[in-house]
């Protein structure tokens, strides 16, 4: 597969840190205690294959900054032990009982676990061993959350967090979601919606990426691309955090889906980019409070 764009600059920021921590390893028994060596960066470079260079036979493993895992269910997979094409070929996982899981066991039921993993290489392989978005099914969802978070309110990491989302109208962007949902995927795994993973903190700590999870809906008549966070801002929050909430959007809006900054989206079953916090979606009467970028 041929990378472009904001796909290939995610992808490869997914590598970067592993490209850069690579310890030198001395096996020379010649060299003296302490004595270094002279390492030929030229051919020992000539000899390293990644997935960008050799698809199958690559034999270099880039780990992810977190590991993740994909979830999956569609009508067909409801009541069912065992999910139907397109993820039958993967053996299944037992979902973690933690007590997230407990508290969302109704909802959980009919997710399927598909399969964890935690280098680009498996991501690549699990990707082009699944049915795109474009040919799912009506109504089915394909959920790619951190290792050991659920796709569900319940869980700790998301009850106190939100989702940007929008909605796209099925018989307009049906040739595009499968390339942005690739994208979402990959802006994701290699963590760019959140750029405070990358800057400097005076405690030494990183901070926890705002990102949990990202999710493709099919539906009749339109598909809906979300991403969760682990917080929301709200009345009592500081600036800072919004500002940090809309970056995401931001993001999301312009380097991964490709839209301009002021571009207007909304129309006939289509949404802006937007905002809601999982609490606010509970409420009724139009008292949620929506960011839209």
């Amino acid at each position: 597969m041929t990378l472009s764009g904001p796909a290939l600059t995610a992808s490869r920021a997914a590598l970067s840190a592993a490209l850069a921590e690579q310890p030198p390893v001395n096996d020379d028994e010649s060299l003296e205690p302490g004595e270094i060596q002279e390492v030929d960066m030229q051919s020992q470079a000539e000899t390293i294959r990644t997935v960008f260079n050799d698809p199958t036979n690559f034999n270099v493993k880039h780990p992810l900054y977190s590991p993740w895992t994909l979830w999956f269910d569609s009508p067909q997979t409801k009541g069912r032990n065992m999910p139907q094409t397109p993820i039958s070929a993967f053996p299944q996982t037992p979902v973690p009982q933690t007590p997230g899981v407990a508290a969302a066991q109704g909802w959980m039921e009919d997710i399927k676990r598909v399969i964890s993993f935690d280098s680009v290489e498996e991501f690549w392989g699990l990707y082009n061993n699944i049915v795109p978005p474009s040919q799912l099914p009506q109504k089915a969802n394909y959920y790619l959350f951190k290792e050991g978070i659920i796709p569900a309110w319940e869980d700790e990491a998301n009850k106190n967090g939100g989702k940007w989302s929008i909605q796209l109208p099925k018989d307009k962007n049906r040739a595009h979601v499968d390339k942005m949902w690739l994208y979402t995927m990959l802006a994701a795994i290699g963590e760019t919606f959140d750029p405070s993973l990358t800057q400097a903190d005076p405690s030494g700590s990183p901070p926890n990426s705002l990102i949990t999870g990202v999710i493709v809906s099919t539906r009749p008549q339109f598909y809906r691309l979300s991403i969760w966070t682990r917080l929301a801002p709200s009345s009592a929050e500081d600036d800072k955090l919004r500002e940090r909430i809309e970056g995401v959007g931001k993001h999301f809006k312009m380097s991964v889906l490709g839209f301009s900054e002021g571009q207007k989206l909304a129309g006939p079953l289509a949404t802006e980019v937007e905002f809601l916090s999982h609490k606010d979606s509970e409420k009724k009467g139009g008292k949620a409070r929506k960011i839209i970028v």
